[in-house]
């Protein structure tokens, strides 16, 4: 046998048993060439969730004794932060927890990606993963097939690294205020779902563990593996916001007199422009994160509003028109 076929044959053998390592390499992070992360205010985005529900995971899923500010469930943030865009107001997940959001209309596949998440991330390389999933009749779910090539050991440090061009089909690949894009092409065979009918997306949290009592898989059947064990009140994946890219078609017909309510500026002073391109009379409420209402006027195209006596933070704007179609919007007072 050749030095050379030798040779050969080692080279395969490597490339054999590392070959998901080798080959399969995904987009990297925002901002390098071949990135496929989506910029907060990119002109694609038509929208954004207006609702969520979220159901807590642990701070820490191998010892749920272990508490942080007296919780032993992640708690930071609430489901307001998580509505219209993306501003590094987040909601923590915490070890496995899920947060379900719904859209001013289905969305639908369209060409390319049709919706992109936002997580905070404060680096290219500090990744906090989540599963997506999504559904057209709120019952059933279809997962992304999602794909981590991480190495399953050792396990990621608390504030560990992941890699993002190992990473496919999961929330959280970007940094913060540079959103992951969906593709509901890759669902177009699932059973139980309507890849043109998409009413909600559920967030389920990598718990990121090793451990095989606490792991969770890919689609390939890998053990995912970010940073673990995060027992803080921020622990598990934080999400930002869910942009919108491609409402169904039907979806765009019955909303387009809905869609077009902006403020600006927003982070704001003092005054507050809201526009809408409707010509009906809105009624507008404003409230606090607790759902307390602190203000409420009606207008018609646009109006001026004095926030200058809020004290700094977020509130909510509520716009219900006269066939009772609301629409809920951000504020964030400076």
């Amino acid at each position: 046998m050749s030095k050379n076929f030798t040779t050969c044959l080692l080279v395969f053998f490597i490339l054999m048993i590392t070959g998901k390592e080798v080959f399969s390499q995904f987009p990297p992070p925002a901002g390098y060439p071949g990135t496929t992360a989506i910029y907060k205010d990119s002109s694609i985005i038509i929208g954004w969730a207006r609702s969520c529900e979220v159901n807590r995971g642990y701070i820490d899923i191998s010892d749920t004794s272990k508490t942080f500010n007296g919780s032993n469930k992640a708690s930071y943030g609430n489901v307001f932060m998580t509505i219209d865009t993306a501003d590094n107001f987040v909601l923590s997940l915490g070890d496995g927890g899920t947060a379900i959001l719904e859209f001013d209309a289905p969305i639908g596949n369209g060409p390319g990606f049709d919706f992109a998440v936002f997580e905070n991330s404060f680096s290219d390389d500090f990744l906090e993963l989540a599963f997506v999933e999504v559904s057209s009749d709120g019952n059933r779910f279809v997962r992304f097939p999602a794909v981590s090539l991480t190495p399953e050991y050792p396990q990621t440090s608390t504030f560990g690294i992941t890699d993002a061009t190992k990473i496919h089909n999961f929330a959280g690949k970007y940094r913060a205020l540079y959103g992951t894009p969906f593709d509901l092409e890759d669902l177009k065979d699932s059973t139980g779902i309507d890849v043109n009918h998409i009413i909600q997306v559920r967030f389920v949290d990598v718990i990121g563990c090793v451990q095989t009592p606490y792991a969770t898989y890919d689609s390939q059947g890998h053990k995912v593996n970010d940073p673990w064990p995060t027992p803080f009140d921020t622990g598990g994946f934080d999400l930002d916001a869910v942009a919108v890219i491609h409402y169904s078609a039907e979806s765009m017909i019955e909303i387009a007199d809905y869609i077009n309510v902006f403020l600006y500026p927003n982070p704001v002073n003092d005054k507050l422009i809201i526009v809408t391109k409707s010509s009906k009379q809105i009624r507008c409420s404003i409230h606090d994160l607790t759902g307390k209402s602190l203000a409420g006027f009606s207008f018609c195209g646009k109006s001026i509003m004095d926030i200058s006596p809020y004290l700094s933070g977020v509130y909510i704007a509520k716009f219900q028109y006269p066939d009772g179609y609301t629409i809920t919007k951000k504020i964030i007072k400076n």
